[in-house]
């Protein structure tokens, strides 16, 4: 099984899947499934981009659209989790997860499945201390405080993850773990990325409860997004470690992409499932939801209420009995919005719609829609998708909707040449060549190809301009690296620092 991990997606699809085409051409492989770590943007139409919290300027359409509306189909299969960049809309149709287009789905707000009998599993969002302990109060119309507190990470899904006691093998968060950055080379990191030294000296970058679940899950891998650069970590724990990996954003000369290769005892039937020890864990904690707009504290110990909610044998059997089966088909794709239409700068305001992926899985697990509960205490009703959302408004389009198209810029994205790797003795290796055999364990295989290289240089004007042009950009227009060659100057001499040191 080879997975491919995507950083920061920004909505580029066609080129993110172009690229792993062209990888897969040239390498003679074939990539089984693609991960993205956030920042996903399930854009559908231009009411979509007015609910995302980014200036006016930054808002495209990109190419989702085509996937959403089926002009085009995902030649590979797609789980993804939101960060802080998304069409939360959409998102908030789908707590609990579900398929945002045909062959691309959606983790939910925190969730774990199967892929073969690899186990993945994800937080959305990201971490702000102030919003952490409140419900999930957000629903449309936002206002624009609630159109970025709604992707804020919450204590209920974190709690929710924390009950995991089965082994995770592939975790997903938006921001970092707060305090990875003690397990990599924060040297070259801050040389890389000189605006980060305060929050690092301060320690508050990155996110507490996403270093929480690292040590409590221990996962073989944590991939993570946001910062928009590389970098790579390895934290211990008591019979295990865990490899991080931040990917950056997909453009020219960026590191954006790994390949994973995974042994085949985890191929199982290569199909996505659902995971019943998860779903048991969501039935058992659905009285813990609140969609207040307070803080609210979970319990824990030395409290004289139930606080393990980690499900019995039985209880996950039966889940499995109310499922029927695990397997998650995309045939339960139902778009619930209208579909972009380029002669139409804007669509009819959205309104909450009841997704059927999310009325089906709540109504079989007798779990609550956060966002139907919200409209049920507000006095208002969730409304249904038409029978074709494609056709939504169709022949009733106000003519002030109808203006020009809007034309987002082309972007380049070339292969550069392969450059050999060189050993260093010196570093200890996560990397396993292509020619070993494949029936190492999971964890002895780490393989890294970065792809992208060459193309125009792209300009940014904002206030955080220091994230998206790194220095050292004009020195990279041929790199390929594996995740500790010693050909890639940021991660040349990386001393992976151990817990004893």
């Amino acid at each position: 099984m080879k997975i491919a991990v995507e950083g920061c997606a920004h909505g580029e699809l066609e080129k993110i899947y172009e690229c792993i085409e062209t990888v897969q051409a040239r390498e003679g492989i074939k990539i089984d499934l693609l991960i993205c770590c956030g920042d996903f943007q399930s854009v559908r139409n231009h009411e979509d981009l007015k609910v995302m919290a980014v200036p006016d300027k930054y808002l495209d359409m990109c190419t989702f659209y085509k996937y959403y509306s089926g002009e085009k189909r995902a030649p590979i299969l797609t789980i993804f989790i939101g960060g802080n960049h998304e069409a939360s809309n959409y998102l908030q149709e789908l707590p609990y997860g579900g398929w945002v287009a045909p062959n691309i789905y959606y983790l939910g707000r925190a969730g774990v499945v199967k892929f073969g009998d690899l186990r993945i599993g994800g937080l959305s969002g990201i971490y702000k201390g102030q919003d952490y302990l409140q419900g999930h109060w957000e629903c449309l119309p936002y206002s624009q405080s609630s159109m970025r507190t709604v992707y804020h990470v919450r204590s209920v899904d974190v709690f929710r993850l924390s009950q995991l006691k089965e082994k995770v093998h592939v975790m997903l968060s938006h921001d970092w773990p707060r305090g990875i950055t003690d397990h990599g080379d924060t040297r070259m990191l801050i040389k890389y990325k000189p605006f980060l030294r305060e929050d690092i000296e301060s320690n508050q970058l990155g996110s507490v409860p996403a270093m929480k679940l690292l040590h409590t899950l221990k996962p073989d891998y944590w991939f993570a997004a946001h910062l928009h650069c590389q970098y790579a970590a390895l934290v211990e724990h008591d019979g295990g470690e865990t490899k991080f990996l931040a990917l950056d954003k997909c453009l020219p000369k960026r590191k954006h992409l790994q390949i994973l290769d995974i042994p085949p005892e985890f191929d199982g039937d290569m199909c996505l499932k659902y995971d019943e020890e998860w779903l048991a864990i969501l039935k058992n904690t659905n009285h813990l939801l609140t969609v207040k707009n307070v803080n609210v504290h979970l319990p824990g110990p030395g409290g004289n209420e139930r606080y393990d909610f980690s499900p019995t044998e039985q209880e996950k059997a039966k889940v499995l009995e109310i499922l029927g089966s695990v397997i998650i088909s995309d045939e339960s794709f139902v778009r619930t919005a209208p579909v972009h239409n380029r002669s139409m700068f804007k669509c009819p305001p959205t309104v909450p719609i009841l997704n059927p992926q999310t009325v089906s899985l709540c109504k079989k697990l007798g779990i609550d829609d956060p966002v139907q509960v919200v409209m049920a205490r507000s006095g208002r009703e969730m409304k249904e998708p038409c029978a074709d959302s494609g056709s939504i408004y169709k022949d009733q389009v106000p003519t002030q909707f109808m203006q020009t198209p809007h034309k987002p810029a082309k972007m380049s994205l070339q292969l550069p040449e392969p450059v050999t790797p060189r050993q260093s003795e010196a570093t200890p290796r996560i990397v396993t060549p292509a020619s070993t055999s494949m029936s190492r364990s999971l964890d002895s295989t780490f393989e890294y190809k970065t792809p992208m290289s060459g193309g125009p240089k792209k300009t940014f004007k904002r206030r955080n301009l220091s994230i998206y042009n790194t220095p050292g950009d004009e020195s990279n227009s041929t790199e390929t690296s594996s995740l500790l060659d010693t050909d890639s100057p940021m991660y040349s001499k990386l001393p992976y620092r151990r817990s004893h040191e």
